[in-house]
């Protein structure tokens, strides 16, 4: 067993042993084991950054064995610098959401705490999986654990947004499905992904192959306008449903860009580029807006998070270095920042029982410590040089300019909108006089959710302060995609 295989199965056999734990009254031991599992699942995936050869653009850490031999299906597995780091990412969310579900879950612990670790492993296998049917089954399986948690855990709405979470995402995917038969029988019964980014295709196949993938992806991501579930799911999902909805589940989609629609359909993705870039710079403006009126604070960075990604696709469209490289940082800095912010918003959902920001004010003075952090969260969030948040969007930026000025200048735009949206929210909740009893009543972060934010913080400022070890490792990755997309495929 390779280390990709024990990163994603590590995870699901500790998830699955959780179930066997099944009364509340077992839920120390279930914690404790919980914990054990993401963090054992994490340092798994650390070798694969120290053992990973910069400066090459192939496949590392790869393993393969026969699967299914009458469809010729692989389980083939490997990493390079465009998922490497989605890897770590996953297995880390996982961990900060089993801590920040130590005291708020108090009913069905091991299946709360089981949902997590087998989410974690299949996600990592949607960023490992290099055969198509293996890709389509983790993308698919991912689905499942999400839609416990939401329809057990969450809200007064939580069916209603389950159903409509699950809907949304499984029906682009279907689209997805007939694409992979079609490569399958186009490349003589291969289902290696690597195979089919050689295929000569004829335009029209690639336009189509090229909406097929997209109708996945976007829905995923999600681009504006199929964007509309995510506010709503997040609404009603449990505080570590959301940390990991909008850490990992979104870069899902985005990754699928990267892996299938501009490698398999180059000169569609050309073609259509203009499209994606429309569609992302609305998300940007248009959604940034729309976030500065909500009175929700969960639903105001639900709606940021589809202004964020709306960079991350942005940047792989203007097919640039500084572009695509900048959205993949964008993604990684995205899944620290608004995994963050949600486990400031659910800190505070744990004491007052509201997420409106009308119920709020003055919470410095009585929560200092955890202003500090949500304070540092939310500058990130805003993209403040020196944090996380604006590596990504600077990158894109640039990209962006050298690309066309005006795109550059309209994507610019979003870094006003998100202070403003960011700030705003930042001043109303913790700002000023304390406004009713309860906030005067609250109480400042325990060690349990100290530890959670400062995990986030260091991961924020080390990565806004320094870096170089996230762009080092995609470089060539990127490079080699570019060549890809930029010669024609055409037969």
């Amino acid at each position: 067993m390779g280390l990709l295989s024990l990163a994603i199965w590590m995870p699901i056999a500790f998830g699955v042993t959780l179930l066997a734990f099944g009364r509340d009254s077992q839920a120390g031991a279930v914690r404790w084991l919980a914990l054990v599992g993401a963090i054992a699942s994490f340092a798994v995936t650390l070798p694969l950054i120290s053992g990973f050869q910069l400066g090459t653009s192939e496949m590392q850490f790869v393993e393969k064995a026969m699967w299914f031999e009458r469809f010729n299906v692989h389980y083939h597995l490997g990493v390079d610098g465009i998922s490497l780091w989605l890897v770590p990412l996953t297995a880390f969310i996982n961990v900060i959401v089993v801590i920040a579900g130590w005291e708020v879950i108090t009913r069905k612990v091991n299946q709360y705490m089981a949902a997590f670790l087998i989410l974690s492993g299949l996600m990592i296998g949607v960023f490992c999986a290099l055969d198509g049917i293996l890709f389509y089954v983790f993308f698919e399986a991912t689905l499942i654990p999400m839609y416990l948690i939401i329809g057990i855990w969450g809200g007064p709405n939580k069916i209603y947004a389950a159903f409509k979470f699950f809907l949304y995402t499984l029906l682009g995917s279907l689209l997805m499905l007939i694409a992979l038969i079609y490569l399958y029988v186009t490349s003589g019964g291969s289902f290696d992904i690597l195979t089919w980014h050689k295929l000569p295709l004829s335009g029209s196949v690639q336009t189509l192959l090229f909406f097929a993938f997209f109708a996945a992806f976007a829905v995923k991501v999600p681009m504006w306008p199929v964007h509309t579930w995510l506010p709503d799911v997040h609404v009603e999902a449990p505080t570590g449903g959301s940390a990991v909805l909008a850490a990992i589940m979104l870069k899902l989609g985005a990754y699928g860009f990267l892996r299938f629609s501009m490698p398999i359909a180059p000169d569609a993705a050309r073609e259509w580029g203009m499209l994606i870039l429309v569609l992302s710079l609305v998300a940007v403006i248009y959604v940034g807006l729309v976030a500065m009126v909500q009175q929700d604070m969960k639903k105001l960075v639900a709606y940021s998070s589809v202004a964020h990604m709306g960079f991350v696709t942005l940047g792989f469209f203007i097919f640039n270095p500084l572009g695509v490289s900048g959205g993949i940082v964008q993604m990684i800095a995205h899944g620290f920042v608004s995994a963050a912010m949600f486990l400031c918003i659910g800190v505070l959902y744990d004491r007052v029982h509201s997420r409106e920001i009308a119920s709020y004010g003055g919470v410095v003075n009585t929560m200092p410590k955890f202003a500090a952090f949500a304070l540092l969260f939310a500058m990130a969030n805003a993209g403040l040089p020196g944090t996380a948040g604006f590596v990504g969007e600077w990158m894109v930026i640039l990209g962006a300019v050298k690309f066309n000025f005006w795109i550059g200048l309209l994507a610019a735009s979003a870094l006003i909108f998100g202070a403003a949206y960011t700030l705003w929210m930042f001043k109303r909740v913790y700002l000023g006089p304390v406004t009713n009893d309860d906030v005067k009543g609250l109480t400042d972060i325990n060690t349990r959710e100290f530890l959670m934010l400062a995990l986030l913080a260091v991961a924020v400022l080390y990565m806004g302060i320094y870096p170089k070890p996230f762009t080092d490792v995609m470089d060539a990755s990127v490079m080699d995609l570019l060549k890809h997309v930029a010669v024609s495929k055409l037969p």
